[in-house]
């Protein structure tokens, strides 16, 4: 063991005739990097023996960095194994230095400014973040995690360790420009040191046992415990689009929207590398693409001032609890505004056609489908959306299509006119004689209608008429928007030097379409509003702790057509926690009020069912049959006109059906109805589980099932209104949820999940 001071300790570093040809060497010295012995430490410090031949030595492996910062603190997270690789390629290939280098990551929701060190984000708004290229770490004071040293002086320290590794000299030290000192003892343990108060300019420093506080620091990431992702598939399947609820934040927490999704985004690639482990492998699946949806800042921004004069009117009295309600709970009533309302709409349709844009530029061989997923708010404003779309409004035969649909609204010039079209001629001379037209009559209410002596019937159908002929105008006018809107485009492009092309695209995409008259009948969307079209017909819409059911029942609409169905999307799923109290049915307002029918209950994403909800079911079910069959018995005991006791080969029957029945196995969770907390149901009993798969509910998810409620947790069922909050605010977090949306997805591509 090596125990003394070294020689020359304290005197700059003399080079031995080998090293002094080591360009690396000259190079480190060149650049007046200081380096003086130490003197000896203790023997707890010389971990390995400098007598034994050490292995050549090998340049450090660089792993890249970005900076984030949470809850007010700095954590530094690595890019994913081959999004690193991909800068270090670039980085060899190109100038250090040079500006306009981007190379996409984060499975190109992310770009890296090489030159600048900057990672920005693609499809939402975001502060750069900064970018190191790390070499080695030092533990950080808050949290003991392990961060990264700026560039400059990881690029120091690899000098240093690579003069001490060559030459075998160890117990060297490193004057940092933060006064710090790093002494490297070993190959093994490098230590950083903070100088005490009064002696920061102290050259040698003092001893590292009197110094204010010293840690080790790592060389490598491989040295540092860290969870690198592996990088995501090149391939997407399918795109989701998540569209937020009412106020800024999404959770307890008080997380954004995109951090939210992005937990979404990594549960789905947990969960496929463990239910869909066959299809990866082969090949047959790729990723699925969650991307966020943001129209809260739209809403209250500086655009529209409601925030504002909202703060204008405010009582200055529990502010807290006053800017809470202001920032969240609003946001219902200004939905129920038509003002606001159309902002809300427009905000989400443009980004929503913003986005599926920009998606297809980024990735031109996407062939895939889409889907739109909305929590709780966002769920209805997605619902009447999608309520109000026309099909393929934006193929190549669309406009002959809407030239079609425009012959057939009624086009009525005169009040004549309007009464022959609706069978009611016999009343053009009454209102003939109080100089009525057709403007007037559109002024009328049916109070006023029937003051002028029109019975109830041909009142209503009057209104009707009147009603729409005024959509039919609203179409029309939305129609020529469109048709102005393309144009105007075309010609930006073709005839306007230097013009953008991204410019251009919110006058196609921002185009309205009024409310279709055909769904006012049954009360859906609201009337003053005009609903943009989306440029893309979504496959599948993922309804999460919605109020739908209870929004429709206020508007007025008590039951859904069976046959309904969206205009562009084909399946339609309502999922709720149990004890969320924002969420509704669906179901029951389609089946009508003689049919009723549990939900069906999600799979825990581990298989079957939880086991307290087993445990409650069984004992439920045993209780019942029980009765039944002491029911059985004591109408067997006393039926008989003799006083005696029935054979006992009755009452053995009985009770071993009873035992039967209880020890009866589970049916499987993918195919039954679940626990909803509103008592079991009258028409599909304890008996009839398979049946739950097989229940038509008409066609708004064409035929199958729509309400599918999650599993409570165990310490949830203990007090259900303690977890009220939180089971609205859980679907971000669930992989139970996650799973539902990945099953549906794939299954319709033909791909099925099974654990391996």
């Amino acid at each position: 063991m090596s125990q003394g001071r070294p020689a020359g300790a304290g005197l700059p570093l003399s080079l031995p005739g080998a090293a002094m040809r080591d360009p690396a060497l000259l190079s480190a010295q060149a650049n007046g990097a200081v380096y003086e012995a130490a003197w000896s430490l203790s023997d707890a410090f010389e971990l390995v023996d400098m007598d034994d031949v050490l292995p050549p030595y090998e340049p450090v492996q660089p792993h890249w960095f970005y900076y984030q910062q949470e809850e007010d603190k700095d954590i530094w997270l690595p890019f994913s194994k081959v999004d690193s690789r991909n800068l270090e390629q670039a980085l060899k290939c190109g100038d250090k230095q040079e500006e306009g280098v981007l190379v996409a990551t984060d499975g190109g929701r992310c770009d890296v400014d090489l030159g600048g060190r900057r990672r920005h984000t693609v499809f939402w708004d975001e502060t750069p973040s900064e970018v190191r290229r790390c070499t080695w770490f030092y533990r950080g004071s808050k949290d003991g995690r392990y961060l990264p040293y700026p560039e400059e002086v990881s690029e120091s320290l690899e000098e240093a360790y690579m003069i001490a590794y060559t030459l075998g000299e160890w117990k060297r030290t490193l004057k940092l420009s933060t006064e710090e000192v790093v002494v490297f003892h070993s190959p093994q343990l490098i230590t950083q040191h903070r100088p005490v108060a009064g002696h920061a300019g102290d050259w040698p420093p003092p001893l590292p046992e009197h110094t204010a506080k010293s840690s080790a620091i790592k060389r490598g990431v491989d040295s540092i415990a860290v969870d690198i992702p592996e990088g995501e598939s090149v391939m997407v399947d399918h795109l989701v689009f998540m569209v937020h609820g009412i106020g800024p934040a999404c959770d307890l927490r008080f997380r954004s929207l995109v951090q939210c999704v992005n937990d979404f985004r990594g549960t789905s690639l947990r969960l496929l590398g463990s239910h869909f482990r066959q299809s990866l492998s082969r090949g047959a699946v790729g990723r699925v693409e969650f991307l966020p949806v943001n129209w809260h800042g739209a809403l209250h921004g500086d655009a529209t001032g409601v925030d504002e004069d909202i703060q204008r009117i405010t009582l200055p009295s529990i502010s807290r609890l006053r800017n809470f309600t202001n920032e969240t709970l609003l946001d219902i009533f200004f939905y129920n505004s038509p003002t606001y309302c159309q902002t809300i709409v427009d905000t989400v349709a443009t980004e929503l056609n913003r986005l599926y844009h920009l998606f297809q530029q980024r990735h031109p061989d996407f062939a895939g489908h889409v889907s739109v997923l909305g929590h709780s708010l966002g769920s209805l404003i997605l619902f009447d959306i999608l309520t109000n779309q026309q099909p393929n409004p934006w193929s190549s035969s669309g406009s002959q299509t809407e030239s079609n649909n425009d012959s057939d609204l009624p086009d009525t010039k005169s009040l004549e006119e309007l009464l022959k079209n609706s069978g009611l001629e016999e009343y053009a001379s009454l209102f003939q004689r109080h100089q009525m037209d057709l403007e007037s009559l559109a002024l009328c209410s049916e109070s006023d209608l029937q003051a002028l002596g029109v019975p109830l019937g041909p009142c209503k159908k009057i209104l009707n008429a009147i009603k729409k002929k005024t959509i039919a105008e609203m179409l029309r006018a939305g129609a020529q928007l469109q048709d102005r809107g393309v144009t105007e485009a075309v010609a930006s492009r073709s005839g306007t030097a230097g013009a953008s092309v991204h410019a251009t695209i919110p006058q196609v995409l921002s185009t309205t379409n009024p409310v279709n008259y055909k769904y006012l009948n049954v009360g859906i969307g609201q009337v003053l509003v005009c609903y943009p079209r989306l440029n893309f017909e979504p496959e599948n819409f993922f309804a999460l702790g919605s109020p739908i059911g209870m929004f429709l029942t206020v508007r007025g609409l008590k039951h859904i057509d069976p046959s309904y169905k969206f205009p562009t999307c084909g399946s339609f799923y309502n999922i709720y926690h149990p004890f969320d109290p924002v969420a509704y049915r669906i179901e029951p307002m389609i089946l009508g009020r003689d049919v009723e029918v549990e939900p069906m209950l999600i799979p825990h994403h581990k298989g079957r069912k939880r086991m307290h909800i087993e445990l409650r079911e069984n004992l439920t079910r045993m209780s019942s049959d029980l009765l039944g069959s002491l029911r059985t018995v004591w109408q067997v005991l006393s039926g008989g006109p003799v006083p005696a006791l029935p054979p006992v080969e009755e009452i053995r029957t009985a009770m071993h059906h009873t035992l039967e029945n209880a020890n009866a196995p589970t049916p499987s969770p993918s195919c039954t109805a679940g626990h909803s907390g509103n008592g079991p149901s009258a028409a599909v009993s304890a008996g009839s589980w398979e049946r739950g798969c097989d229940i038509n509910v008409g066609m708004l998810n064409g035929g199958r099932r729509i309400d599918y409620v999650l599993q409570e947790k165990p310490i949830e069922s203990f007090n259900e209104y303690l977890f009220a909050l939180q089971s609205h605010l859980c679907y971000w977090e669930s992989e139970d949820t996650t799973l539902l949306v990945l099953k549906e997805i794939y299954a319709k591509m033909g791909v099925y999940f099974g654990q391996t």
